[in-house]
């Protein structure tokens, strides 16, 4: 019978890790996500559709100001800024993300980002009435503000209502929304809906939609029980958020994770981010989130929705069905980002990661030589579409949504905080220099400018394989403790070496 136990203990566990989350659980994610990092998404998406009508706009207002046109050199660098500020917002907003989680919680402080959302509606929806298109610098340069706050404090919330087994899983709704966002963007966007010339004021002020909807929605799920505990030290309201997110009967181990990491920050203030450079402890979790952040952008997906027009009429793709090919490709990352959140548990971080990054240097290498021969046949265009799609695919299955799981979970509460507010910083600057930069890769490389990418996306792969170790189902103390164990191990590894090469001198 004592043999049995250990067995019948094993089985149990299991069961519990695969066991559904409480639907108030699901929908306090869905709350979280959709004025969060499916307003990113959204905003990413929505901007490539009235690039014409919008131009035209601008055109037409210096023409009235000035009694002149303008350049087409000023015109160009004016739709530039109303793209890219969307990014300098983002870095804002990450930089104060952190901060504002901290002293007003997750859950307040995604409440008080919606109305960076609604003053950017209200800005770009009367920019054409006013015949102010400064305005549209102004609203987009808000709604990235909007962007940066919530993909950070988002993160940090999902990481935290989650129970240990499901962390994964439920964290992948930052990128399942980011996703579904870009999907939702491209359809409004369609020249049937919204995308006609008269339509972009109202196309643009479609943001405040998610926010009155987060508005009226997220009220009614609790703050996060680690916040409330850890770094408000009210036990009585960590213990009824956990009843709540994950049942009266089912929240006791939960607590006790929750318990175990209070003690070890027990005196310890939350870091402010120029202290994690200066802690050796987390020197390698650091290292490891602005890889991650950094190559998330530069490995060319966000460079190929900027530029998807572009890319997809290379590969010889008539006009008037571009539209739609991007809209499947939107597709494709949407159903890869659900798959990834099917996948997580089971296979786990490192292997979607690697294999992500792996598959898309493989689809960078086959997209440069179908575009290398693209005239050789009249199909070879096509296979240049399907590389694109199997890159996205690729990018969806791994890199895509677990970047910011591991963000959050290689850090302790003290920490995680901070730690966003870098890696996001990073990941807008990165997002800000690849829109600026491609344009000029692509000009000097042609066919070859993905090349730069498969470089990218092999490095990245190698990196994680070499240091991050596995954080499925492991509690945040167990994998602060994991990449100490391999400090040490470095540590000791040189001076082994040390003492070698010390006693063969000798």
């Amino acid at each position: 019978m004592m043999e049995s136990e250990p067995l019948l203990k094993d089985i149990t566990e299991k069961h519990e890790q695969i066991k559904v989350p409480s639907t108030t659980l699901i929908l306090a994610v869905c709350a979280s996500c959709i004025g969060g990092t499916f307003q990113y998404g959204y905003n990413i998406s929505i901007v490539n559709a009235p690039t014409k009508h919008v131009m035209t706009f601008i055109n037409q207002t210096w023409t009235e100001r000035y009694n002149t046109e303008i350049s087409e050199q000023l015109l160009t660098f004016l739709w530039s800024i109303i793209v890219s500020i969307f990014t300098i917002g983002g870095l804002v907003g990450s930089l104060v993300g952190g901060t504002l989680a901290i002293k007003y919680g997750r859950k307040g402080t995604l409440m008080m980002n919606n109305i960076f959302a609604l003053l950017a509606a209200f800005f770009m929806g009367i920019s054409h009435p006013t015949g102010l298109y400064e305005l549209l610098i102004i609203g987009r340069f808000l709604t990235g503000i909007n962007a940066g706050i919530g993909s950070c404090v988002q993160s940090l919330y999902l990481g935290e209502i989650a129970p240990r087994a499901l962390r994964g899983a439920m964290a992948m709704g930052t990128s399942i929304f980011i996703t579904g966002g870009i999907f939702t963007g491209q359809v409004v966007g369609l020249h049937e809906l919204l995308g006609g010339e008269g339509y972009w004021p109202i196309l643009l002020s479609t943001t405040f939609i998610p926010a009155v909807v987060q508005l009226l929605v997220l009220p009614w799920f609790p703050e996060s029980p680690r916040y409330l505990l850890i770094d408000k030290g009210d036990e009585r309201a960590c213990d009824e958020a956990l009843k709540q997110l994950h049942g009266a009967d089912k929240y006791h181990g939960e607590k006790a994770d929750i318990e175990k990491e209070r003690l070890d920050a027990v005196g310890v203030k939350p870091k402010k981010p120029w202290e994690l450079f200066t802690d050796q402890s987390l020197r390698w979790q650091l290292y490891t989130i602005i890889v991650l952040n950094a190559f998330q952008q530069l490995n060319g997906i966000n460079a190929i929705y900027f530029y998807a027009d572009y890319v997809f009429s290379q590969s010889g793709i008539p006009e008037n069905k571009i539209p739609y090919v991007t809209l499947g490709a939107g597709i494709c990352e949407l159903v890869t980002a659900l798959s990834c959140g099917l996948l997580i548990e089971s296979l786990g971080r490192r292997a979607l990661i690697i294999g992500g990054y792996s598959l898309m240097a493989f689809w960078c290498f086959c997209l440069t030589v179908a575009l290398t021969f693209q005239e050789a046949s009249p199909w070879v265009p096509y296979l240049s579409m399907i590389c694109v799609f199997a890159f996205i695919l690729s990018f969806g299955l791994g890199p895509g949504g677990v970047t910011n799981i591991l963000t959050t979970e290689l850090f302790t509460q003290t920490a995680r905080p901070a730690a966003y507010m870098i890696g996001l910083s990073v990941n807008w600057l990165s997002f800000f220099i690849i829109g600026m930069a491609f344009p000029f890769i692509v000009n000097g490389l042609k066919q070859y400018c993905f090349l730069v990418f498969l470089v990218v996306c092999v490095m990245v792969a190698i990196y994680i394989f070499l240091v991050v170790p596995e954080t499925k189902n492991k509690t945040f103390l167990e994998i602060h403790a994991a990449f100490q164990h391999k400090d040490r191990k470095r540590v000791n590894g040189s001076e082994g070496i040390g003492a070698t090469l010390w006693s063969t001198s000798l």
